[in-house]
């Protein structure tokens, strides 16, 4: 290989390189802080005219608007004018004039025309404009003489509608430019000096860089002996480029392809770990080879115990799936259940073939759909129950109606129970789908509870009275409530709701009359209550379900009875809204007795009420 020269070596890059970018930023920089600075000074400079207008135009409008009384001697209004004029500062304003409504110059300052005062100025429109629109002047304008660029200020004195005179200033701006001329000599200064520093830390630079990359030439066949962790880019035909063309031709196919052998074995193991679904991975055969983490989990078993069984016997699948997996891809769910244990596994199989489409084995991911299953087996029950107690007072209602319209409607006797039948259907229709909105709501958590504090035995008295004065004769009403307050935060409305429930249930199912046992007690940070009837009770395999939606106990009886079987779901969901529990306990023939219990509001002693 040629030595390269200078002229074509990477060095005159760098070192050109580095300085058009040092030039372009010094560039931007110096224009930007140019433009910046002249706004700056351009805006101080008008702050500085504004504050001295502000001041003189005050102290001239007084002037003008003093009463003079010609029979009284005293200061006349060129004196005022010109003693003000005179206090202004000299330095900052190169000209000022001041005119009356004669368009007369009654005071002047640093003016040519010492004889000015006195003379009228007219033929200027921007003055006839103050007068007479009370229009301000504000522009910037070039001295005819000396080409210089002045700021030009015509103020009107006074009211704006009329005023009594005129402000006349010229502020010359060239100090501005002068500032602005001497700081950008003083950066293209700057600017010369630090090109020739660049060019020479350029050169250093280059010359550090250029020089370990021709030692790292010499390396190369040692690089490709093993170690090809380092990669060169290729620019052009100086050292890097000559470089480069011999290391890179050795490393590349073999860096390629272990980077992605480690790339694909990265991804595939952080996958794995980090899945929440389980995966299985066999060989071409079927047999198991690899299992995660959750997988293992959710098979109860240990990797030791699949490892080079077959697929289909590991999830047990002899009996559904053939032995030929791959004509049965795609997903399947698993019932793993036992009589301790609901419990469904979905299992989704995929095949994986190489570039010449033959398999290289499958792949199952598996996943837990146990819960998701009971909440569509409940969904399903749901719409089932709800279809069934919409059908049944329709269908009673249909058979009425249609015996109304066939005539039964001139029977003065029938009529009347006909149509009394098809209200009382229509009011339990209406009571159901009330106490199915109340549910929804109650799911989605959309009732807002409006929580008191609450006397609970005196609340529940005043409920059980209610009962008191509309019960049969041979219902007894048994209270066995203690005399201490017991406090608790309730709706008062809905708890009220859950009490009505539990009563009316409770004498419901006693036939034949009994007692009713009302009972309250504390226990530690509760207060259990209970309502306990006398009445049919429920068998000990049917207690726990009485707070299912739409479950009844003695279905015909409750129909008969007018429930909706949705009381006690209601209720339920009161109490847990509340942060509290319900439950029932009963016996077949001798009664049936629901408790539930309520935080107690704890007292500033640490006792509870």
């Amino acid at each position: 290989m040629k030595k390269v020269g200078f002229f074509q070596s990477i060095r005159l890059k760098i070192v050109i390189i580095y300085i058009l970018l040092l030039l372009l930023a010094i560039q931007v920089i110096g224009s930007y802080f140019a433009l910046r600075l002249e706004d700056n000074l351009k805006e101080n400079f008008d702050a500085t005219i504004e504050e001295r207008i502000d001041g003189l135009t005050y102290y001239l409008e007084q002037a003008f608007q003093k009463e003079r009384p010609e029979d009284e001697e005293g200061p006349t209004l060129e004196e005022d004018v010109q003693n003000i004029l005179n206090r202004v500062d000299s330095g900052v304003f190169s000209t000022l004039q001041v005119l009356d409504r004669q368009y007369r110059v009654v005071g002047a300052k640093n003016v040519i025309d010492s004889n000015i005062i006195g003379s009228r100025i007219t033929g200027d429109p921007r003055i006839t404009r103050a007068f007479i629109y009370g229009q301000e002047e504000n522009s910037v304008v070039r001295d005819p003489e000396t080409n210089k660029r002045m700021k030009v200020r015509i103020l009107p004195i006074g009211d704006e509608d009329e005023p009594v005179g005129i402000l006349y200033i010229e502020a010359s701006m060239e100090g501005i430019y002068e500032q602005l001329a001497s700081i950008n000599d003083i950066f293209a200064k700057g600017t010369g000096l630090a090109v020739a520093i660049s060019a020479i830390l350029g050169i250093l630079v280059a010359r550090t860089i250029t020089k370990p990359i021709t030692e790292m030439r010499k390396q190369a066949k040692i690089v490709s002996t093993g170690d090809f962790s380092q990669k060169v880019n290729v620019y052009g035909t100086d050292e890097i480029g000559q470089l480069a063309t011999t290391f890179n031709d050795m490393n590349d196919k073999l860096k390629q392809a272990h980077l992605a052998t480690e790339g694909e074995r990265r991804k595939l193991s952080s996958v794995l770990s980090n899945m929440s679904d389980g995966v299985i991975a066999t060989d071409e055969t079927g047999k198991v080879t690899l299992m995660n983490e959750p997988a293992l989990y959710l098979m109860r078993k240990e990797f030791d115990q699949v490892k080079g069984k077959p697929l289909i016997e590991v999830l047990h699948l002899e009996d559904e799936i053939t032995d030929d997996i791959q004509t049965d891809t795609g997903s399947v769910t698993i019932d793993f259940s036992d009589d301790e244990e609901f419990y469904l596994i979905k299992a989704n199989f995929s095949v994986i073939q190489d570039e010449d489409g033959k398999i290289g084995g499958f792949i199952t991911v598996i996943s837990d759909v146990t819960e998701q299953e009971k909440v569509e087996k409940e969904r399903r029950e749901f719409v089932s129950n709800v279809s069934h107690e919409l059908r049944t007072p329709l269908t009673t209602m249909r058979s009425y109606l249609e015996a109304l319209t066939d005539g039964a409607w001139e029977d003065k006797e029938i009529a009347p129970k006909f149509l009394d039948v098809t209200q009382n259907e229509t009011d339990r229709m209406i009571r159901l789908v009330n106490d199915l909105l109340q549910l929804s709501k109650m799911d989605n958590k959309t009732t807002d509870l409006y929580m008191e504090r609450v006397n609970f035995i005196t609340f529940f008295h005043n409920i059980i009275d209610r009962f008191e004065m509309n019960k049969a004769d041979d219902i007894i009403l048994n209270r066995q409530l203690p005399n201490s307050e017991s406090y608790v935060w309730i709706d008062k409305d809905k708890m009220t709701q859950v009490i009505d429930n539990i009563i009316s249930n409770a004498i419901k199912y006693s036939p034949g009359g009994g007692t009713l046992t009302f009972n309250a007690a504390k226990n530690r940070n509760k207060l259990t209550v209970s309502v306990s009837d006398e009445g049919m009770g429920i068998a000990q395999e049917k207690v726990d379900k009485i707070f299912d939606r739409f479950y009844r106990a003695d279905k015909a009886r409750s129909r008969n009875l007018g429930g909706t079987g949705l009381g006690l779901a209601i209720a339920k969901e009161i109490i847990e809204a509340h942060h509290g529990q319900i439950w029932a306990e009963s016996k077949e023939g001798k009664g049936t007795t629901v408790y539930f219990t309520l935080p107690l509001i704890k007292r500033s002693g640490g006792d509870k009420r």
